[in-house]
């Protein structure tokens, strides 16, 4: 691998925004390909941090840190990716449900599946069915994902859920939830496609329902 996509890989592992916005820039100033750069750079640095996260090496603030650096990195990057129409693994729908305002989780599975090389569309939190109906309907992501903490909140997930359904989009997305009071039954009761503990497993969930 090039020197400047093994200091970016080093520099996202280690959270360190600086050094990743400065070899991201290094990295098109020297002619690298953006691809590359997001591939083999960025996203290969993300994947080794769910993986250190999963064996229980670091642990969440660590992932998050991480999280950020990429963020920093991508927003120069991007531009650059879209000039040369370098396609997203996917694209997700993301929103903590209806009635819950709780964003530190869903903002960190956004995080960590955009380093995956998902496209995100951020609904934010407190997202009724509605929105999230629209959201389907104006971008058609492949994935849509529903965040919750507050075990009141939790039957948004299921009329979110029914929405779809009514709306004729359900067979067109899968749906994937989580949060501290969701688990594996609970995502079979409302009808998800898949439950995840976790950002990290979110992204191998997602990768996995769309067979990547």
């Amino acid at each position: 691998m090039n020197e400047i996509l093994d200091e970016i890989y080093d520099d996202i592992l280690a959270g360190n925004i600086s050094g990743v916005k400065a070899n991201v820039q290094a990295a098109l100033d020297a002619g690298l390909a953006p691809g590359a750069i997001l591939n083999e750079g960025m996203i290969a640095a993300m994947s080794e941090v769910g993986q250190l996260y999963e064996s229980g090496d670091i642990y969440v603030a660590e992932m998050l840190i991480s999280a950020r650096s990429l963020q920093a990195g991508l927003a120069i990057l991007k531009p650059h990716l879209r000039e040369t129409n370098v396609k997203a693994t996917g694209r997700v729908v993301i929103g903590t449900v209806r009635g819950d305002l709780h964003d530190i989780g869903k903002n960190l599975v956004a995080m960590m599946l955009e380093g995956a090389g998902f496209e995100i569309e951020d609904l934010g939190t407190d997202v009724s069915p509605q929105r999230f109906v629209a959201a389907v309907q104006a971008s058609h992501p492949d994935v849509v994902a529903l965040s919750v903490l507050l075990t009141t909140t939790m039957p948004s997930m299921l009329t979110t859920i029914q929405a779809l359904q009514a709306a004729g989009l359900r067979d067109q997305v899968k749906v994937i939830v989580g949060g501290a009071p969701v688990n594996e039954e609970y995502a079979l009761e409302v009808g998800a496609d898949g439950y995840a503990a976790d950002a990290s497993q979110a992204v191998t969930l997602a990768k996995t329902l769309l067979a990547l």
